[in-house]
């Protein structure tokens, strides 16, 4: 199980955050701030994985942010890592090469795609066009909401 995933940019800035297990808000804080510190300050030739209290971090860089996932200890550490670069092709194919920018400018985009992908901690659709299929049927009902809208 997932306990939380994590978007974090080279300068330690949370650019996104879904928390599966249930933290207080000192707690969310105190790890994200833990979190950050031990996956940006970690050397790019070292392991992707880190044992983080009675759980595991497993994280991967793709240009200026690093995606973490917190899971279980027992969990399988590849199956994790190829669950976060699931979730990355889904919004690179979304998004067109997708960057950091397209992440804070459109960030109810990228929570949408991540409950497509994950719910509740766990791994919900493994087809990338099955997703995309939601989110575009998604923006033409809201394309269509607006336009409604404005036509008296």
């Amino acid at each position: 199980m997932i306990h939380f995933v994590l978007l974090i940019s080279r300068q330690s800035k949370v650019r996104l955050a879904k928390w599966y297990s249930t933290y207080s808000q000192n707690e969310r804080a105190r790890i994200v701030k833990e979190v950050a510190h031990m996956v940006v300050g970690r050397p790019s030739k070292l392991s992707n994985f880190l044992d983080f209290k009675e759980h595991k971090l497993v994280f991967k860089r793709y240009a200026s942010l690093y995606f973490v996932a917190c899971i279980d200890k027992d969990d399988n550490e590849l199956i994790a890592m190829e669950m976060i670069h699931h979730f990355v092709e889904v919004l690179d194919k979304y998004f067109g090469n997708v960057c950091e920018l397209d992440l804070i400018l459109n960030f109810h985009k990228a929570y949408f795609i991540l409950d497509e992908v994950f719910v509740n901690g766990e791994l919900q659709e493994t087809s990338r066009k099955t997703i995309l299929k939601v989110i575009t049927t998604q923006d033409q009902m809201m394309e269509n909401e607006q336009e409604s809208q404005f036509t008296f």
